[in-house]
């Protein structure tokens, strides 16, 4: 039987119906595909092709070389290295957590360990798993071709010189960055620019293509130093004998070229190995030189007279009555240690080191006159080296709340000021110098701004004076045969919470060479010795008298006193020429058999602060 007729029709106007619907749809879809694949090529290309170029195409940076550093010779003294550093997918690797263990026994670490920092990173597709590696081992740990590992080529700075020139150069952070010292100073001419090259990487991240150079590296410049290694080497081992042999908490050594003002060793105990910073202390990589302050002591005493003879006070021959050996100053007592030394010339001031006739010099000189001459040295101000963190100093301004009556007397035999020992170096190479403060220096070849200070005849007869210290003096161990020595030792007593503290002191000797021609000027300072000697005329003197006669040899600098030496070569105590490195080094007198008369004595006067007996002695 035929269905009626109705449905029939039905049936064909839904057919027709629906391929019209179907068609219009189609033909909607092509049209909404055409569109959009014309508003992704033509409207928002770049968009799409910098997502596209972002999981394929990546920038990836050119690691670059810090800048060597050379000693005053050429000899390197900081030079960088290139190692490897392991890096990690973390996305790819936890992918594959059954290579994790052998990944972590590879770089020596835990599997737990490795796991748990690399699901932390889950989201992230770069992090670090071990840095500054050698080049050989990161190889084999990528040749296991762990998924997502990967090596990067770095650089590591190594120190040849190790702990002698640790605050010289102080040292770099892990990114090669300078952290202190002239690392830190230099850091900009040193450091260099890294580049930065376009590749192509795979789905792991493995670069398949290196497609463009964007930026090439640019390494950093080299720097030159003033310091000779040789010196510094030098320098570091005596210092190091002085304060082991003495018991001592630690010391500092500054050698200045007088001329010039460039640094040719500076060093300091406690140290540390800059190639090992991480078990380094602060305390240790602090240069002391350069930070620290001390009280000069009677180191001050040259410049006292300088300052005295510039403005025409006293001469050389004035007579000083330095009797009965005291003095008093409100509650407290000036000495003479260990006795009075009576009538002296200026020139005996220096020579027996009193303190009487230094206050009494000092009286004659106003205040005002007496401070600007201080500060003309450089105390009070810092240096202007360039090194980082320099201090200052410390110097009472007249008429201020730190400046009392008494303070100009102290001043005098260095107390009442603080100062670091390359403050003291600069102003006795300004003594050596014909009275010229120049700026010191750690490049070889700034030649800084000298400032005329002192008349350049008081200036040699200043350092004239200080002969006597060494040639009859308390500084006959810093005597060098063959060579004119002028000097001053100094024994400061250390300030603690509590004002001066008895038995702790710092021991200086602060001299130049040759003194007819002087060429050099070095500053020893050893701090609170806790040995049976604690003179700065048995302590510092000596390594004063290896450092520089090493010195005068290695820059060739000739004898000034042939007669001494022919009279050693009479007695059969030393052979060859005068001066040359075939000459056996004198052997130096034991500091033990050295009488305490021979020594150089002070007695302190504490600033009014302090809470002291009124009778203070310190030895020197």
């Amino acid at each position: 039987m035929n269905p009626p007729v109705r449905n029939r029709n039905r049936s064909q106007f839904n057919l027709r119906t629906r391929m019209l619907m179907v068609g219009a749809g189609l033909g909607l879809c092509a049209v909404a595909l055409v569109g959009r694949a014309a508003y992704v090529q033509l409207v928002n290309s770049e968009f799409y092709q910098r997502e596209g170029e972002a999981r394929f195409l990546r920038e990836v940076p050119i690691a670059t070389s810090r800048g060597m550093i050379t000693d005053r010779n050429g000899e390197p003294v900081a030079v960088s290295t290139p190692v490897a550093s392991i890096w990690v997918n973390p996305q790819e690797l936890l992918r594959a957590p059954e290579r994790i263990p052998e990944l972590a026994q590879a770089l020596s670490l835990s599997a737990d360990e490795l796991t748990s920092k690399l699901t932390q990173k889950a989201d992230k597709e770069f992090m670090y798993l071990r840095r500054r590696m050698n080049p050989d081992v990161a190889e084999q740990v990528v040749a296991r071709k762990i998924p997502g590992v990967f090596s990067q080529r770095e650089f590591r700075r190594y120190y040849p010189q190790g702990e002698a020139m640790a605050h010289v150069l102080g040292f770099t952070n892990i990114d090669d960055h300078g952290q202190e010292g002239l690392e830190l100073a230099f850091d900009e001419w040193l450091r260099g620019k890294p580049g930065a090259k376009k590749v192509i990487r795979d789905r792991k991240g493995a670069i398949v293509e290196s497609i463009d150079l964007v930026r090439a590296a640019e390494p950093g410049k080299d720097l030159t130093l003033s310091i000779d290694r040789r010196i510094q080497f030098l320098a570091m081992r005596e210092l190091r004998n002085a304060v082991t042999q003495n018991k001592a908490a630690g010391g500092s050594i500054v050698v200045m070229d007088v001329a010039t003002g460039e640094v040719l060793a500076m060093a300091n105990l406690p140290t540390y190995n800059p190639n090992s910073v991480g078990g380094a202390t602060p305390d240790t990589r602090r240069n002391r030189a350069v930070t620290d302050l001390v009280e000069p002591g009677s180191t001050m005493k040259p410049l006292t007279i300088a300052t005295a003879l510039q403005n025409q006070v006293v001469t050389p021959d004035t007579v000083i009555d330095t009797n009965p050996g005291y003095m008093s100053l409100g509650r407290y007592t000036i000495r003479d240690v260990p006795r009075n030394n009576g009538v002296l010339n200026v020139t005996g001031v220096i020579t027996r080191s009193s303190n009487i006739g230094a206050a009494k010099i000092a009286a004659q000189i106003p205040d005002q006159v007496f401070y600007n001459s201080v500060r003309a040295f450089g105390y009070g101000a810092a240096p202007g080296s360039g090194f980082p963190g320099e201090s200052s100093g410390l110097v009472p301004v007249p008429g201020s709340p730190g400046w009392y009556g008494t303070t100009k007397t102290t001043m005098s035999y260095g107390y009442g000021l603080s100062v670091t020992p390359l403050q003291i170096a600069q102003a006795y190479s300004a003594l050596a110098n014909g009275g010229q403060v120049i700026t010191p220096t750690f490049v070889k070849g700034q030649r800084n701004e000298a400032r005329q200070v002192l008349d350049a005849n008081v200036a040699q007869e200043v350092v004239r004076m200080m002969e006597t210290v060494v040639t009859n003096g308390g500084a006959k161990q810093a005597a060098i045969l063959g060579y004119h020595v002028a000097g001053k030792t100094g024994t400061a007593r250390k300030n603690g919470p509590r004002g001066y503290e008895r038995g702790h002191y710092n021991l200086l000797f602060a001299g130049v060479v040759p003194a007819t021609a002087p060429r050099f000027a070095a500053v020893i300072v050893v701090n609170d010795p806790r040995g049976a000697l604690q003179y700065g005329g048995l302590v510092s003197a000596p390594v004063f008298h290896h450092v520089m006669e090493g010195t005068l040899r290695l820059m060739d600098v000739p004898p000034d006193d042939i007669q001494s030496w022919l009279a050693a070569q009479a007695a059969g105590k030393v052979g060859g020429k005068p001066g040359s490195s075939a000459v056996p080094l004198p052997i130096p007198q034991d500091a033990a058999d050295t009488p305490n008369a021979t020594a150089e004595f002070d007695a302190a006067l504490p600033s009014a602060s302090a809470q002291v007996p009124a009778t203070t002695e310190v030895r020197q």
